[in-house]
């Protein structure tokens, strides 16, 4: 069976890279969260002690250790005492609709559409960069992912599609935008791939991902770009509409068939992957 894959290290040395704003616990609670939702940090992993997690991410140890509490509230981490203890992660997947589900409906349409743009001029033109500066090896690379990701299921799909974004944002060989690309990934991607609950828009990305790649190696930049822009506006609209139906009533969740534009079934709060 396929495996899903797992982000490479530049994506980790993001997740514990530097806040900005640092002092604030949530602030850290939303980095290592987004962190954990969308597989960065796996299942049974061990997460830096309090004092290197705070020194990493520069805050206050007092601030890191909150930060920990609520994830342990939040059933996402636990903590062993022992020589052998630690903070791991306990996060397999399952509850992640829920906290998805209520961070969509905290951010609001402007917030949501506004990122999507920002998304899309910063990977529309890694994506065009990548078409002039990919090697054989960079191509070959980039079909070893979409081999290794199981699109069957939902998880592994929107961790697969975070890598995908990932390795072609380092193709443009621009630090800066690949840096980009991973802060925008840490504050969004959790949201952005919601769409891929849904087994015909996964389909639909593994063809747009073949799509991209078929470009690259072709070396046509802006065939790349208008792919990449495309499939991230069709997200953002997918989630405006699926954050009209999370306010919405449960009766009058209860009397929509489908997600407005779609034939596939709706998004209400804690509805399974």
């Amino acid at each position: 069976m396929p495996q899903s894959s797992r982000a490479g290290s530049g994506t980790r040395a993001a997740i514990f890279a530097p806040l900005d704003g640092a002092g604030r616990a949530e602030l850290v609670l939303q980095r290592l969260t987004d962190a954990i939702v969308l597989g960065v940090l796996h299942d049974g992993e061990r997460l830096p002690s309090e004092a290197e997690l705070a020194r990493q991410l520069g805050v206050a140890t007092v601030t890191a250790r909150e930060a920990l509490e609520i994830l342990r509230r939040n059933n996402l981490v636990h903590t062993k005492r022992g020589r052998d203890g630690g903070s791991f992660v306990t996060f397999a997947g399952g509850g992640s609709t829920d906290l998805q589900d209520d961070r969509l409906l905290a951010w609001s349409r402007v917030q949501v559409r506004d990122l999507g743009v920002h998304y899309c001029a910063i990977a529309g033109l890694a994506a065009e960069l990548a078409g002039d500066r990919a090697s054989a090896a960079d191509i070959t690379n980039l079909e070893r992912i979409l081999d290794r990701t199981d699109a069957g299921i939902a998880e592994a799909a929107r961790r697969g599609q975070g890598t995908f974004r990932l390795e072609v944002a380092a193709l443009s060989q621009s630090a800066r935008l690949v840096r980009e690309e991973l802060r925008l990934q840490a504050e969004f991607g959790a949201l952005l791939w919601l769409s891929l609950r849904e087994p015909l828009r996964r389909e639909r990305c593994r063809a747009v991902q073949r799509e991209t790649v078929a470009a690259l190696v072709a070396e046509d930049g802006a065939r790349a770009r208008q792919l990449t822009v495309e499939q991230i506006m069709e997200s953002v609209e997918w989630l405006i509409e699926a954050k009209s139906l999370l306010e919405k009533s449960p009766l009058e969740q209860k009397g929509s068939s489908a997600m407005p534009g779609t034939t596939s079934t709706p998004v209400p709060t804690g509805a399974s992957a």
